[in-house]
């Protein structure tokens, strides 16, 4: 099964994972992450944050979380570019797919921004950014939606995660 976590830079994806992480891997050995962050960290190699350099990444975490899902394992995806026909290829490839969209405000983004990704981009200082000079494209048909503005810890939106989805959910009653 792969569990694809999208949403705007600061929207909580990693977060989200992580907190899945924590509560499923005791009764999912076989739980793995792909962050977009750490797979470009790891196969980056000259990869840029242009448009096009996105959906190379994009297609590289696609490519291993099906090579991985394939061999039983769960994966747990972070990924930020989301384009209509990449969630697509998603749906029509990927068995047992599950798609979470977390949704935030700019400006709770911009409180989130460790990387600076939101400051002054009227100086021509910050390029590429998704959401603010590559479009953002808002997923059609997530399987689940969150708006991460409120104050709901990140292990909440995973408990209700794992209670939508009946693998998890009877991963987790298994002593």
């Amino acid at each position: 099964m792969v569990i694809w976590v999208t949403g705007l830079s600061g929207s909580g994806k990693t977060t989200l994972c992580n907190a899945l992480w924590e509560q499923l891997k005791p009764a999912l050995p076989e739980l793995v992450i792909l962050d977009g962050d750490a797979v470009r960290a790891v196969l980056g190699g000259g990869l840029g944050y242009r448009e096009q350099d996105r959906v190379v990444q994009i297609k590289r975490i696609q490519n291993m979380a099906k090579m991985l899902s394939d061999q039983g394992l769960t994966v747990l995806v972070a990924a930020l570019y989301a384009s209509p026909e990449l969630l697509c290829w998603n749906r029509e490839n990927i068995d047992d797919y599950f798609e979470v969209y977390l949704e935030a405000s700019l400006d709770t983004l911009k409180s989130r921004d460790r990387k600076g990704l939101y400051g002054d981009t009227g100086s021509g200082a910050v390029t590429n950014v998704v959401g603010v000079d590559i479009k953002w494209h808002i997923p059609e048909a997530p399987d689940i939606k969150f708006k991460t503005d409120g104050p709901e810890a990140p292990s909440v939106l995973a408990e209700r995660v794992i209670s939508t989805i009946p693998r998890l959910r009877e991963a987790q009653r298994v002593p």
